[in-house]
């Protein structure tokens, strides 16, 4: 799944820069500046894991990149360095197995509940396109490198990537200023760089606010 978010966003990336070279619009300025807040877990319609409990609050700061315009959309790279703080705990002990070196202990660290700490930079790719006079909907997937501070039954300390995708609506609030709502899809794992590598599945609800330069 990973390595396709890559080769999408290589494509994508790719189109929409020529594009804006033919604009004579120089991609590397900041459009705009932005704040997002985002709350997810496991437990929706989409992904009911019983074995654990999850629970992410995301706060990122955006800057957006003009790509350049196809037809009546917009394209837009978004940085985004974020700090997810997470609440995670084991339920089901038997996830486990009694074949893993330590398994008694590591039951018993992993019932508990606890803090996490994820740490990412990640890369938005945007598609926007204006429906009435100051909304838009907007689409956007992101592929990103992370660092998280604690291990999991299901996750590794330290490396790991984050993937998202969302839709929501963007409304322009003033000249300078966009409100912005949606619904996210994401997940956590290493890419088998380290063991477990079981990940996380999370759906989510954001909010964000961005302002152009």
């Amino acid at each position: 799944m990973i390595q396709k978010t890559v080769l999408l966003l290589i494509v994508l990336f790719s189109a929409t820069s020529l594009k804006a070279q033919e604009n004579k619009k120089g991609i590397l300025a900041v459009k705009k500046i932005g704040l997002l807040f985002n709350s997810g877990n496991e437990n929706n319609i989409l992904f009911n894991d019983k074995d654990y409990y999850f629970q992410t609050k995301v706060s990122k700061i955006q800057a957006f990149y003009t790509l350049g315009k196809w037809k009546n959309i917009d394209f837009e790279l978004i940085v985004q360095p974020q700090i997810q703080s997470i609440k995670h705990q084991l339920i089901n002990e038997q996830f486990v197995l009694p074949t893993e070196e330590h398994y008694l202990e590591k039951r018993t660290e992993f019932t508990r509940l606890k803090n996490l700490n994820l740490y990412a930079v990640e890369l938005g790719f945007v598609l926007r396109k204006k429906i009435l006079k100051k909304v838009h909907i907007q689409a956007t997937i992101g592929l990103g490198i992370a660092s998280i501070n604690k291990r999991t039954e299901r996750l590794a300390k330290g490396f790991t990537f984050i993937e998202n995708a969302a839709l929501g609506i963007s409304y322009q609030t003033s000249n300078t200023t966009f409100l912005y709502i949606g619904s996210s899809i994401g997940h956590i794992s290493n890419l088998n760089f380290k063991s477990p590598n079981s990940g996380y599945n999370i759906l989510g609800y954001e909010i964000g606010l961005s302002f152009i330069l």
